[in-house]
């Protein structure tokens, strides 16, 4: 009882915290007040994370309370999306300076994270719809913020008609499953009882709309192009997307997770995660524009927490999506700063001693062989241990390089190791209650998972090196994939032409 009514009153603080930042982001959008009261509504906006880390801490991981469900997986996730809506709210302040929609900025941002981070916290679908839709309107309007812009309209013109499509799937499966089962409450819709009295056709057709609606804002193939539209958008936008809104596909699969027990909707959401792992990180290759890079690594990356569903590591993808969404962020933001600056050979680090390199894929061999053993039957194991035995070879050749920077490369791969276990461990006992154990398929589709993913790696270094006559055609297929619509791209912003003639006919 003590817990019940501990998670209501943090609750009611919560709501009570957002609703002041929207009267805080009303006032900014208000002419009348004064441009330095941004300052203050950037210092408001930290309070709904604090009272969410505080509700986190206290949190009875499976309280499910019509029509409430705020278990530590609903918490973690209104803190994640507000902690990165908070950030980017105050880099804004001084970044976003003297655009004309400077106001309206600062309420569509608050207006989009309020929604995702309340979506999770009632266990009603209906809620869960309203809550999603304006979270997507949201996006939609800030990728079109500069409305005088016709390429900015064009990006948001195509993302808003593909946002509907995941809306309206979303809400078709809502439907379905409350005509099906009798219930609005997703926890009650889902149970074994509930589920036991839906045909093998429609829990079928229900998860196919449910995977259409993770898949699009996810920009899974086909639906990859709006991501590239929108780096037409403020950088700041590309880097809330981030917060609960693309990797949104980790969240509601695992909310949804005992509809997919069956192994042919995990197969049917792992042929197309598969497709965008290997696209997305094709296009990352050949792309030069920075932020097309990174929305291209973002296809990949959620490719890869789609395939961690799909494989029933549904703690797995949740870590994923809040790990990745912080550090891909935190790259848009510096993203103003990525401009390499060309080195002279001479000082560029010489190619790691070859027993370097061999102590370095011996280290990685044990270290994936030793994730692999731990639970060989868990398909997800397979793949978790390549991913992890390859990242840890290619961050020691980057790191334990040349004879100089040689120890203090060790530390800092020490150091990034304890720390992404220390962080995994602490993760992994805040859901582990919260969060159903899904359904593992078969080791048969692991394998074949595991051989597709480096056959692409290997596909990806001929590409590189176009040793192949068919490397260069298949470069010049991903650079045609990865450009976006053509007209959401512009040579030079030429909205800018009515404000120079303005000018000059007033001088």
């Amino acid at each position: 009882m003590f817990d019940v009514l501990d998670s209501l009153f943090w609750l009611q603080i919560f709501f009570a915290s957002l609703a002041l930042c929207f009267i805080s982001a009303l006032l900014v959008l208000n002419p009348k007040v004064p441009l330095p009261f941004v300052r203050i509504h950037a210092k408001v906006i930290a309070l709904p994370p604090i009272a969410a880390l505080a509700a986190l801490l206290t949190a009875n991981p499976g309280h499910a309370s019509a029509p409430w469900r705020l278990d530590s997986l609903a918490w973690l996730l209104a803190l994640f999306v507000l902690t990165i809506g908070f950030i980017v709210q105050r880099f804004s302040v001084r970044y976003l300076l003297g655009d004309r929609s400077y106001r309206k900025f600062f309420l569509l941002l608050t207006l989009t994270t309020g929604g995702a981070s309340s979506a999770w916290l009632n266990d009603d679908l209906r809620w869960l719809l309203l809550c999603w839709g304006i979270t997507l309107l949201g996006l939609t309007t800030l990728i079109g913020l500069n409305s005088v812009w016709q390429a900015a309209k064009n990006a948001a013109m195509y993302a808003g008609r593909i946002f509907a499509l995941s809306w309206l799937a979303i809400a078709a499966a809502a439907l379905w499953l409350s005509l099906a089962t009798g219930h609005w409450q997703l926890s009650s819709a889902i149970a074994e009882k509930s589920l036991a009295q839906i045909s093998s056709w429609e829990k079928t057709g229900i998860g196919l709309l449910v995977i259409l609606t993770v898949m699009i804002p996810a920009a899974q193939w086909p639906f990859h192009r709006w991501l590239l539209d929108s780096a037409i958008a403020p950088t700041p936008v590309s880097a809330v997307m981030h917060a609960g809104l693309v990797n949104v596909g980790g969240v509601m699969l695992t909310r949804f997770a005992p509809m997919f027990s069956g192994e042919g909707l995990q197969l049917i959401l792992l042929v197309p995660a598969v497709l965008s792992v290997l696209l997305g990180t094709g296009m990352m290759i050949v792309q030069s524009d920075y932020k097309r890079q990174l929305a291209s690594s973002t296809v990949a990356q959620m490719g890869f927490m789609l395939i961690q569903c799909a494989l029933g590591a549904y703690i797995a993808a949740v870590i994923h999506l809040i790990l990745h969404g912080l550090f891909k962020a935190a790259l848009f933001l510096q993203a103003g700063s990525a401009v390499r600056r060309y080195e002279s050979d001479a000082s560029k680090p010489g190619r790691p001693a070859l027993p370097w390199s061999m102590a370095g894929g011996a280290l990685a061999l044990t270290l994936g062989i030793g994730i692999w053993v731990t639970d060989a039957d868990d398909g997800y194991q397979l793949i978790s241990a390549l991913v992890l035995g390859w990242s840890l070879f290619v961050a020691w050749r980057q790191l334990v390089t040349a004879r100089v920077a040689r120890i203090a490369g060790l530390f800092i791969l020490t150091g990034a190791g304890l720390a992404f276990a220390i962080i995994h461990f602490v993760l992994h006992g805040i859901l582990k209650e919260a969060v159903v154990q899904g359904a593992h398929p078969s080791a048969i589709a692991a394998v074949l998972t595991a051989v597709v993913l480096l056959t692409g790696s290997a596909a990806g270094a001929l590409i590189v090196r176009q040793r192949f006559a068919w490397s260069g055609a298949l470069y010049l297929r991903l650079v045609k994939m990865s450009e976006p619509h053509f007209d959401s791209v512009e040579e030079r912003p030429n909205y800018l032409d009515h404000y120079l003639t303005q000018g000059g006919r007033q001088s």
